[in-house]
């Protein structure tokens, strides 16, 4: 499935929707679609709404109060990043049958995230990467940069901490007030030289009411995973650790952190899936103390720790996973 993205900001732009400033409006339309309905949601607020589609058409609008990235979520699950600002328009066009090549435009910061996402549609993971540091150090002024950044050196199957946090502070030179990268440099900051080798001491209380401490974790196998009820790689990865989970439950701890805003948001998948591990859910999402401390950089996460509490894997979204679980119990 398509990547899983975190936010970003946009451009200062003069365009405005309906004579309200606060409002942000999506239009779009995509041949060989007459109807169905797409999700968009915020990865960094954890909101979620459903577009329905008619006749291949759709209007979207919602008041913002803040820049942000909004992913757009197709029905095979790949996803469409769009930088959205409160007082813009923003058009969609494309073809359901080619949907890696839909277009997203209606200001510079679009065009150019668009322009991106076609040139490295056919690279290789290295070559992607390569060609993201070059559209950061051309265009260290551009919102989209932000989005690049995380996409590309923070989700990545190994991040690379100190490479992003260099990359952070050359677009702040460019961006001296952006809010958000400062945060992102504090937090890489914290742990961009700090390898997690071994299971951190930690208190947390699950939404059962239940005090988890690392002392939860004595199985041959303990596994911390990232998640949210927004995020279907998220859900897939649960479902994969349940399933081995289940299969040899003396092996195999797991305990999830859930970004949502709040833990009814995931009752009912929890309780679909039989999920019965320890689920924290703070409200706090990426400002989670827990976040912090395990340097979760992806909402879809997996550290994995041997029953000593050493740190033997670590993984970004199903990169391998299921054979890395498959190895460590042979």
């Amino acid at each position: 499935m398509g990547v899983i993205l975190i936010t970003s900001l946009l451009s200062l732009v003069t365009s405005s929707c309906g004579g309200n400033s606060n409002m942000f409006r999506l239009e779009g339309h995509f041949k060989n679609l007459n109807g169905g309905e797409f999700y968009i949601y915020d990865i960094n607020d954890g909101w979620k709404d459903t577009i329905v589609i008619q006749n291949g058409d759709f209007t979207y609008e919602r008041a913002m109060e803040d820049t942000t990235t909004l992913i757009l979520l197709f029905p095979n699950y790949s996803e469409l990043p769009i930088l959205a600002r409160a007082g813009v328009e923003i058009d969609i066009e494309g073809d359901a049958s080619h949907l890696r090549e839909t277009e997203v435009s209606g200001d510079e910061a679009n065009d150019l995230l668009t322009e991106f996402r076609q040139k490295i549609s056919d690279l290789s993971a290295t070559q992607a990467q390569d060609e993201a540091r070059r559209f950061i150090k051309e265009h260290p002024a551009s919102p989209a940069c932000h989005y690049v950044l995380h996409r590309f050196f923070l989700l990545s199957p190994s991040p690379d901490y100190a490479e992003a946090s260099r990359l952070c502070s050359d677009i702040i030179k460019a961006q001296p007030g952006n809010r958000k990268l400062l945060r992102l440099r504090n937090m890489l900051a914290s742990f961009k030289d700090r390898d997690l080798q071994q299971l951190p001491e930690f208190t947390a209380v699950d939404v059962k009411g239940d005090t988890i401490t690392e002392g939860y974790f004595t199985s041959r196998i303990n596994i911390i995973q990232s998640w949210a009820n927004w995020s279907y790689d998220s859900q897939s990865i649960v479902r994969l650790l349940r399933q081995k989970q289940k299969a040899d439950p003396d092996k195999i701890a797991v305990v999830t952190i859930d970004l949502d805003a709040s833990a009814s948001e995931s009752k009912t998948f929890l309780e679909r899936d039989s999920i019965t591990w320890p689920n924290i859910c703070d409200g706090d999402m990426w400002q989670s103390p827990l976040v912090k401390l395990f340097g979760i950089t992806s909402v879809c996460e997996t550290i994995i720790f041997d029953k000593d509490g050493k740190t033997i894997a670590r993984k970004q979204g199903g990169q391998d996973l299921e054979k890395t679980i498959d190895d460590l119990l042979q």
